[in-house]
């Protein structure tokens, strides 16, 4: 039977990007239009709040310490100490409707990120960008090189792969659609772009994934108040009914990487408050009997 708890009441205005680092067995997440990032251990004590100076969209840990941060000025290298950035790169500086959104790193050390349009309205899911001016995915690597991946979406979402390495899944929330592309992680790369799961017929749509053990993705439905786990070839294994309806992303974590940690969201839409009881907080799955897979550190 599962257990859903509210573990930190941050009320975070948009809670994002769950990240539980294996080495330090803390929970990592951004409050992006707070303009914050948190952190706590595995039962949602010792919270810990740190300041960045600007719209974060995600961030990563780094093997040489620190992290690195999806800023809406770019890339940028962070110092939880001093809480100092150091700027790396800013892929989309001709653009200034666009700022980065969810990202991951694969497990060779590559941060992914995406960006979105300032505009993006998740209520309509509508956008006033034009084909060709839309936002793209970049790859960060570890010589700090940046790589353009694709392009042509609006809100990027759910970066995530499969267990075997072999598929790179990523979303639109404008589009209500995630993608899945086959990948070659030797180098980094991705081909045979194909959609894989659709929410055309739902009032909600695609946010923030993670892929489990079993290789089974898991999505949280903004909007919706519900985390779905498709299975590999794209069909609906279970839905899970969650007490916020504007759930944001999730990561499985804890010490056996068998709790299911999602965020969400407090910011009015449209002018209309959110009054839910832990509207913005961090909330924690249990029971599942399902395990995730580790996440990587960044390798730069």
């Amino acid at each position: 039977m599962t257990d859903i708890r509210l573990l930190v009441d941050c009320k975070n205005h948009l809670g994002e990007g769950p990240l539980w680092d294996v080495e330090e067995q803390r929970l990592y997440w951004v409050d992006s239009t707070g303009c914050e990032i948190w952190s706590c251990n595995e039962g949602g004590t010792d919270v810990r709040t740190y300041y960045v100076p600007t719209y974060i969209g995600s961030m990563a840990l780094r093997e040489n310490g620190g992290a690195v941060l999806a800023l809406a000025n770019g890339f940028n290298f962070f110092d939880f100490e001093s809480q100092e950035i150091t700027h790396i790169a800013n892929p989309f500086a001709d653009n200034p409707d666009y700022r980065f959104n969810d990202g991951k790193v694969d497990r060779a050390g590559r941060f992914f990120a995406g960006s979105m349009g300032y505009d993006f309205d998740p209520l309509t899911v509508t956008s006033a960008r034009k084909p060709g001016e839309n936002g793209a995915l970049y790859r960060l690597d570890p010589d700090l090189s940046v790589t353009e991946i694709d392009r042509d979406m609006i809100c990027s979402n759910a970066p995530c792969w499969s267990a075997d390495d072999k598929t790179f899944y990523f979303g639109d929330s404008e589009h209500k659609v995630i993608w899945a592309y086959d990948y070659d992680i030797t180098i980094g790369a991705v081909s045979n772009k194909r959609v894989h799961i659709s929410d055309q017929s739902y009032a909600r749509t695609v946010d923030g994934a993670t892929v489990d053990a079993e290789g089974f993705l898991w999505n949280a439905k903004v909007l919706g108040g519900r985390i779905i786990r498709y299975a590999p070839d794209g069909s609906i294994d279970r839905e899970i009914d969650v007490p916020v309806r504007n759930v944001t992303s999730l990561v499985f974590g804890g010490r056996n990487l068998d709790v299911l940690y999602f965020t969400s969201m407090a910011k009015a839409v449209r002018g209309v408050p959110t009054s839910q009881r832990g509207a913005g907080g961090l909330f924690a799955i249990y029971g599942l009997g399902v395990k995730g897979l580790p996440e990587t550190r960044f390798a730069g």
